[in-house]
């Protein structure tokens, strides 16, 4: 036999026994909070035309896609996120709709990336889309929909980040920055590379008090009593205009009663390009990176044809656990049913005792009792906890010690 056939590829792995099982109760804590603030159900293909991820769309760059070709001959992508899938298929079936629309969906994503550290190629997502509303009061419902979830999963020591795309976009038109320049500095911003975003800044010349202003940017805000001092910072209107919506945003936050989970940083910006306003990113201690993303990307759908604001965020599943499982808040899923073990004469007994467990709701394993020293050690491998019970030829049952 081939070893190497045993083996998963770089980047993907095995999920199995009691680590699935905390998998998907967390998806469903996740999935059941986020049905409750009125959001319906989207499944989008595993992959698309490699042009619903596309350079101009401003998603995942096309050296990290997996990118392969159908017997026609079209270049076709695994999907890197969820979002232009979400974008392509509301334009698609709802090009006529005007009142707001509540996508959730969960499913894998594929980044193909030879710098992992530590990160797989293939993770689970879940998250939500609402479109078709402009309003800081959506903004809001997605930043608390995401406290609210991450709580209900066993996270509470959660920090919401929350930045303005437009007031960054709003220095770099006012400092003449082209589109081209001012992606490669959203780059050197984003990675915190301050070195790179300062020596791009003098090869174009950029005014000192611009060129202080967008090098300070993480600095400048930490919390709403810096957003005043923000505002003094800049005399453009789109960059005040930014402002004044984190302002309002952190009104409704209040109603809600989750500002206290948020901070703001205008600094924080985002490899995908297709964000244009309000976005933020959720972080909890355990795991050195953000755990959810999301923001405002108002022109997105209008590369498929339907001009219309949206919203959204995306929750990395597979982060959640490994959060959880380093706060030692591993999920209890509780034991999963029952072994019954029979002799050769208590086969009948045994399989009326599983048909009446089963019809209970109860999931129910018939084994030979030879097997029981097996069984035990595999549980020990990560198998789920289960009860266990000899069955008799009489229909008696003996409680065995796990």
């Amino acid at each position: 036999m081939n070893k190497s056939l045993l083996h998963t590829p770089e980047g993907v792995r095995d999920v199995y026994g009691e680590e699935y099982a905390r998998k998907l109760f967390v998806e469903k804590k996740l999935h059941d909070t986020i049905h409750l603030y009125g959001y319906q159900d989207i499944q989008t293909p595993t992959f698309e035309f490699f042009d619903v991820y596309s350079k101009e769309i401003g998603t995942t760059p096309s050296s990290q896609l997996y990118k392969f070709f159908d017997k026609e001959g079209n270049t076709l992508a695994l999907r890197p996120d969820f979002t232009p899938s979400c974008a392509r298929c509301a334009a698609k079936y709802f090009m006529d709709e005007t009142a707001p629309l509540r996508f959730t969906y969960s499913g894998s994503t594929f980044t193909n990336t030879s710098n992992l550290q530590g990160k797989l190629k293939e993770v689970t997502q879940m998250g939500a889309e609402l479109m078709l509303e402009p309003s800081v009061e959506a903004d809001a419902e997605m930043i608390s929909l995401v406290v609210e979830a991450l709580k209900n999963c066993g996270l509470t020591d959660l920090q919401i980040t929350v930045g303005e795309v437009e007031y960054f976009k709003g220095i770099c038109a006012q400092a003449g920055l082209n589109e081209e320049v001012e992606l490669k500095l959203r780059d050197f911003i984003s990675a915190k590379n301050y070195f790179g975003a300062q020596e791009l800044l003098e090869e174009q010349r950029v005014r000192k008090d611009y060129a202080q202003v967008l090098l300070g940017l993480a600095d400048l805000v930490k919390g709403t009593q810096d957003l005043e001092s923000a505002k003094m910072q800049v005399d453009n209107e789109r960059s005040l205009q930014a402002i004044e919506r984190l302002e309002a945003l952190y009104e409704v936050l209040k109603k809600y009663g989750t500002e206290k989970y948020v901070s703001f940083d205008l600094g924080l910006l985002n490899q995908y390009n297709y964000y244009t306003g309000v976005i933020f990113k959720g972080y909890t201690y355990g795991v050195g990176d953000a755990i959810v993303t999301g923001g405002r990307y108002d022109k997105l759908l209008s590369y498929f044809g339907k001009n219309a604001p949206a919203i959204g965020f995306v929750v990395v599943v597979d982060d959640v656990l490994e959060a959880l499982s380093r706060q030692n808040k591993k999920p209890h899923t509780g034991l999963d049913g029952c072994l019954l073990f029979y002799t050769p004469d208590s086969y009948d007994a045994a399989l009326k005792k599983a048909n009446q467990l089963r019809l209970s709701g109860v999931s129910a394993e018939l084994l030979p009792v030879s097997c029981k020293q097996d069984c035990r050690r595999a549980d020990l491998r990560g198998r789920l906890r289960r009860e266990a019970m000899l069955i008799h030829a009489d229909g008696s049952c003996e409680q065995l010690k796990s």
